[in-house]
This record gives structure tokens, C-alpha cells and sequence, in this order.
């Protein structure tokens, strides 16, 4: 089939930084343009569309007309929103997603967030208390898997623990397992082994069908990630938390290819794949393989920090922008 016959892939990114620019986005796109690289490379002439919102500083409605989205992490209390037109248009785009899913076919959407819409998500199915952390956390820090994650095609690559940074000043805690159950969802990673002794904090979970969440950064770079900690104020908090051996821990940690890299290689490129097949078969679209499991090396392919080359960008609304047309 000719690609230009398929129906676009059309992808959104819900940006809640409210506003702020930071590293993350940049890291966003990469992973995105990277996947419709992927999905042209199979499915030749195929059209790829990147349409960006950013709600809480705008709020701009987040369109219904995507397919996939992926919503960002985000400075502030979770409950900053609370009663906004925003909140409302984000609890109904994850009930319609919930649907959708439900649903399945070619019309079967999915969402993937991150900490700040993490902590939404949760909020929003009842799923756990809320809290404010004692301090932040913050830093390239360690992510233990349940059995149940081990299982799940999200983290299994990475058997009993992966690396990712940090960056937050709340947490879920407290889980009900049972209203978590009865979405069809399980805990797939959480701050300590035991649940307890490293912290008490669920990491990431999947929620519903068609909504999978992490409350830490998966799409954190080496390069973004080198770009925080050499900022002084940064590095002497750190240092100030954690002390200098900790630290220094860390930066070799970044130049491990089995860690911080893997994690930006595998957990949203492969959801971005998964979630890609299961509506390939009721478009006409060709499969993608596997995302292959290759340790970068220091400088390679998973760890770049370039940004890919966008196309001009168009403003289609107040507050969104379609960012990109493959």
C-alpha cells in the first residue's frame, strides 16, 4: 500500500511545564522524531504529524484528533490547577483514552506520562495519596521493579532495576491496590525494593488500558541530565543532600551505558512501538520490530543530545502548535 493511502500517525505532546523551557522537551522531541523515523522506515510515504499543547500556562483544549500522547513532567503542586479549565480537559482526554482503549481497533488511543502528569494521573483515578516530599529529590537515582513489572513489556528489559533522573517535590504514596485492580492496572516500580526502607513512593504504574505512568524521567539524556548537575547551585545541593561521594557516583553513572542511556533508549521508544502495533492492524500499517537492546557507547546514538531538525512549525490554535509534518 502506498504510504501516502495510510491514515496519519498523529502524535501529541502535552507540555505542562507551565510555561518554563527546560531540558525535557528537547529530549521529547528527539524520542519522537526518532520514532516516526522508524515508523516511515517500514511504512514508506506514511504521514507523521507532532502537534504540541501546552495547557496550564495557556489553557489550551489538548487535542482529541491524536493518536498517541505523551505528557510531560512540570514544576509545582499537582493540585496547582485545581477547578481550572485545563484540569477538567485533562481528566476528560485520559477518560476518552480509558474508552478508546477499552474500545481497541484503529481508533485506540494512548498516553504515557511523566512526575508532573504522574501525579495527575493518579489523582485523577484515586489511586493514592498525593503528598509533599520532606525535601526534593533530585538526581540520577535508582528505580526498582515489582514482579509484576519485571513482567510488563515497560520495564522488563531491565529485570530488577533501572536508572533515570529525578526531580520532584511530591510523591504517591499509599496505594490502593484493590480501585488500582479494578482498572485492570498494576504497580510496575517504586523507590525501594521493599516498599519502605529507600522510600515509600510509587514510581510507575500502569494505570488503565490505553494509560501507562512514571513519576521519574525516562526521557532524560546524558546531555540534558550533564547540563543540570554542572550548574553549581545544582551540584552543591546535590552534594548538600546526598554528599560528595553520592555525587560522584553519579557522573560515573552517566557515562554507564547500561543505565541512564538504556533507560532514554527503551522504556518511551519501546511504549511509543507497542503502542504503534496495536493499531497497525486495523490501519494497513507495517508492524515495528523491536526496540533492539544495544548499550550505547559514551557518545553513541541513544546518548546524542542534538535536536533533530524540525519542520516549520504552524500555530493551528491558541496555545497549540503543530510542530512537525514527516
Amino acid at each position: 500500500m502506498n504510504g501516502r493511502s495510510l491514515r496519519p500517525l498523529r502524535l501529541c505532546i502535552v507540555d505542562m511545564n507551565n510555561g518554563h523551557v527546560n531540558q525535557a522537551m528537547r529530549c521529547l522531541r528527539g524520542i519522537v522524531a526518532a520514532f516516526f523515523e522508524r515508523v516511515q522506515a517500514h511504512n514508506p510515504g506514511m504521514i507523521c504529524e507532532v502537534v504540541e499543547v501546552s495547557p496550564r500556562d495557556t489553557n489550551a483544549p489538548i487535542p482529541e484528533a491524536c493518536d498517541l500522547y505523551l505528557s510531560s513532567g512540570g514544576p509545582g503542586s499537582p493540585f496547582d490547577g485545581e477547578g481550572e479549565p485545563w484540569t477538567r480537559d485533562f481528566s476528560r482526554l485520559l477518560d476518552g483514552v480509558v474508552e478508546s482503549a477499552i474500545r481497541g481497533g484503529g481508533d485506540r488511543r494512548a498516553l504515557f506520562a511523566i512526575c508532573y502528569s504522574f501525579e495527575l494521573v493518579v489523582h485523577h483515578f484515586r489511586l493514592a495519596d498525593i503528598v509533599p516530599r520532606a525535601d526534593r529529590k533530585f538526581g540520577v537515582m535508582p528505580i526498582y521493579t515489582t514482579p509484576a513489572g519485571q513482567r510488563h513489556p515497560l520495564l522488563s528489559p531491565f529485570g530488577d532495576r533501572l536508572f533515570a533522573f529525578e526531580h520532584r517535590n511530591w510523591e504517591a504514596v499509599n496505594l490502593d491496590e484493590g480501585r488500582l485492580s479494578s482498572y485492570g492496572g498494576k504497580l510496575l516500580a517504586r523507590e525501594s525494593r521493599d516498599g519502605i526502607s529507600k522510600g515509600r513512593a510509587i514510581l510507575g504504574l500502569e494505570v488503565a488500558p490505553g494509560v501507562e505512568a512514571v513519576q521519574f524521567h525516562p526521557e532524560a539524556d546524558r546531555a540534558g541530565v550533564v547540563n543540570w548537575v554542572a550548574r553549581p547551585e545544582q551540584a552543591a545541593a546535590f552534594k548538600a543532600t546526598y554528599g560528595e561521594v553520592t555525587y560522584q557516583a553519579m557522573l560515573r553513572t552517566l557515562d554507564d551505558p547500561r543505565r541512564l542511556a538504556r533507560t532514554y533508549a527503551l522504556v518511551i521508544p519501546g511504549w511509543l512501538g507497542r503502542c504503534f502495533n496495536e493499531i497497525a492492524v486495523h490501519r494497513g500499517y507495517v508492524e515495528l520490530p523491536p526496540i533492539e537492546d544495544i548499550p550505547c557507547t559514551r557518545f553513541g546514538a541513544h546518548c546524542r543530545a542534538e535536536e533533530p531538525a524540525a519542520s516549520p512549525a504552524r500555530s493551528s490554535s491558541a496555545g497549540e502548535q503543530v510542530a512537525g509534518r514527516i
